[in-house]
């Protein structure tokens, strides 16, 4: 609604107006995680409440997991069809709407159906495949610093939201303290309403750091055509060994990052005595240094070889999910995990999409993410309901620490097995 205007006031200060796109990108996605993230305070309250065990309430946040994976490639072919603004709208609006649905919860299975597939789709549509098409779109120089930004809003805002619902939940319950996640994610939707554009080309610029004006490409594909559209991504992808070193080593990430420490951490820490809002501090603190090291990730991957930054954040990350089971829980050990660990959270990602970028073309990168993404998110529900079963049947979170360690291990020697000669990239994109 005022992009034009707010471009035009910009230029003249010489700023591109894919800054403002990027910083509404990165409220929006902050906005989204914090929606994520909240999942996290809500296993003990629901246990509590309903008698829901851990396993079952890990149950039904692994299927959001699992849809805020499957829906990325399909959320790319939507933004490209239907435009980043009408999506990111709609999805806003889905979540809200699950979330206030939930107040009134008393079954398990409304449990399933809004936390597990409501949420799962909607903040599918504003996953990391957001950050990735806004920045392929309007940048051609420092794609990989934006990309970092983005990471970086999504996995902080899941951690810094945290203590305050931990201690909002602990006070005055879990319904009161999710109105916060609500407030913000209004306070999102009318910045998309006003600011959002879809492309440079609709306001009459190139992308950040190029020449041309590119144009959106002409639309002739039917709806249903549009659906089967990542899948074609899929298969012309998947004849790539880059394509499933970059979806292993994904899911290696969800597993040990997402699905385990963000879902489980509260409870991992309440095992050894440390009450919610000071688990939640961790976090928090995680958080803070994920944000340095995604966007220093960034910076890095303009500039040096993708596959060693890989294997090093992959194995400096399994070496501290090794530690931690035998740290003693201290706040001395507590605290060096967390800025360890943290630094690492998601520095992965700015690589891995420059990877994905660089071997399959621009055009077809965030689709093609959006299925590495995929690989992220299975990962995550693999372990938010295997450390849930591992803590119900065995009364300990230490085998699913270890084996996401190992795992972190195995895939910093797997990306190195990508060649350092891209491949021919996908054939162009019909229509």
């Amino acid at each position: 609604m005022f992009g034009p205007v707010l471009a035009r006031y910009l230029a003249k200060r010489d700023i591109h107006y894919g800054w403002a796109v990027a910083a509404v990108t990165f409220l929006v996605m902050l906005a989204t995680a914090g929606a994520m993230g909240s999942a996290g305070v809500l296993i003990k309250p629901l246990e509590t409440e309903f008698g829901w065990s851990n396993a079952e309430i890990s149950f039904a946040l692994a299927i959001r997991l699992v849809l805020f994976g499957l829906l990325g490639p399909f959320a790319a072919a939507f933004m490209n069809h239907f435009g980043v603004r009408k999506v990111v709208s709609a999805a806003l609006v889905l979540i809200v709407s699950g979330i206030i649905a939930s107040f009134f919860m008393t079954q398990l299975w409304q449990m399933v159906a809004l936390w597990g597939v409501v949420l799962g789709v909607g903040t599918g549509m504003t996953a990391l495949v957001l950050g990735a098409t806004v920045a392929t779109r309007w940048f051609d120089k420092k794609r990989g610093l934006v990309v970092g930004l983005m990471t970086a809003s999504n996995a902080t805002g899941q951690l810094v939201f945290l203590p305050l619902l931990a201690s909002l939940t602990e006070a005055i319950g879990w319904r009161t303290a999710l109105t916060v996640v609500i407030a913000v994610l209004s306070f999102a939707f009318v910045l998309v309403l006003l600011f959002m554009q879809d492309r440079p080309a609709d306001i009459g610029l190139a992308p950040y750091g190029g020449r041309a004006i590119v144009p959106a490409p002409a639309q002739k594909v039917r709806f249903g055509t549009l659906l089967l559209s990542p899948l074609k991504v899929l298969q012309e992808a998947s004849r790539s060994n880059t394509f499933w070193v970059l979806f292993a080593t994904f899911f290696v990430c969800g597993f040990s990052t997402n699905g385990l420490i963000q879902m489980h951490w509260v409870s991992i820490c309440g095992d050894v005595g440390i009450a919610a809002v000071g688990a939640a501090g961790f976090l928090a603190l995680i958080g803070v240094f994920d944000l340095v090291g995604t966007v220093f990730s960034g910076w890095l991957s303009d500039r040096y070889d993708n596959r060693w930054l890989l294997f090093w954040f992959y194995g400096l990350r399994g070496l501290s999910l090794l530690f931690l089971p035998f740290s003693g829980f201290n706040i001395y050990t507590l605290s060096i995990f967390a800025v360890f660990y943290g630094l690492d959270w998601v520095a992965t990602v700015p690589p891995t999409v420059k990877l994905a970028a660089e071997r399959f073309g621009a055009e077809r990168a965030a689709m093609v993410f959006g299925w590495v993404f995929t690989g992220h998110q299975l990962g995550a529900a693999s372990a938010a309901f295997l450390a849930g079963a591992s803590r119900t049947s065995l009364e300990t979170y230490t085998p699913a620490l270890i084996a996401a360690g190992l795992l972190c291990i195995v895939a910093a020697l797997l990306v190195l097995t990508v060649g350092r000669r891209a491949p021919a990239s996908l054939a162009p994109q019909a229509g």
